[in-house]
């Protein structure tokens, strides 16, 4: 088992999950500002913009977590600050992030749907780092396997895996290769295939929430309602349509106006 603490000085002690967070946010940072000045965007608003994105999307993530799993914070509600234990909700932290993304956008004027299409390429790349620091705290993993069936994963991932006595499936591992997939796919159409603004956009609602819902269904610990209904699987249905849907109007409306939004060069 892997110790979730990766440095301890005295009282200090800095877990594997912080380290792969800050890793992910980064990357997505680099990534997002390389992005933006390919496409005319002042990388300067980038980095604004992920100074307010990013503790927005952690606050938002976890009071998404907690407000569902509130039982479990409410007698200890000092717990609620323990980040680094887990329990960041990825639909808050979009929700977080959106919201001040938005206000900044909005207070400078720029274009929403193009700084969209330049932010989920990074967005996604995270997603699919920071389910390595589930792995390191044992969590979001799936239903009991059998020692044959972990054969399969290199001896890492079975050691990590086996927890009381028993495998489980990997499914951050699942997520975590469905979103560099998805990656891989909106880099393509950022720089080769993008007719429209909010085509990346609306790629990522649709691909990723096809992963997830997917995923979600194999999962032990998923955030519920009515003690039965899975909450990432209900957003997911909706941020599905809701991207279908989109992708639809604005691919019309491309096709109308005989405008074309060239890919980066």
């Amino acid at each position: 088992m892997i110790d979730p603490i990766a440095i301890a000085i005295g009282p200090l002690k800095i877990h594997w999950y912080g380290i792969i967070m800050g890793l992910a946010f980064f990357l997505g940072t680099y990534l997002a500002r390389y992005n933006s000045k390919r496409s005319g965007i002042d990388p300067d608003h980038v980095l604004n913009m992920v100074v307010l994105i990013i503790p927005a999307a952690i606050v938002c993530a976890r009071l998404y977590y907690v407000t569902f799993e509130w039982e479990q914070y409410k007698d200890n509600p000092l717990d609620i600050f323990a980040v680094w234990q887990g329990g960041l909700a990825i639909h808050g932290g979009l929700i977080g992030g959106v919201l001040a993304g938005s206000w900044y956008i909005r207070k400078h004027n720029l274009p929403f749907l193009r700084l969209a299409d330049i932010f989920m390429p990074s967005v996604i790349l995270g997603q699919a780092i920071g389910r390595w620091g589930n792995f390191i705290n044992q969590e979001a993993h799936g239903g009991p396997v059998s020692a044959e069936f972990m054969e399969k994963f290199p001896a890492f991932i079975r050691e990590q895996m086996f927890i009381g006595g028993q495998y489980y499936h990997p499914t951050f591992l699942y997520e975590s290769i469905w979103n560099l997939f998805v990656f891989a796919v909106l880099m393509f159409m950022l720089y080769r295939f993008k007719k429209f603004d909010g085509q990346v956009l609306f790629s990522y609602m649709i691909l990723y929430s096809l992963g997830r819902f997917y995923i979600e269904g194999m999962r032990t610990d998923s955030l519920l309602i009515a003690d039965t209904l899975r909450v990432a699987q209900l957003v997911s249905l909706c941020l599905i349509a809701a991207g279908v849907i989109l992708m639809l109007v604005f691919a019309r409306k491309n096709r109308q106006t005989g405008h074309s939004q060239n890919s980066i060069e």
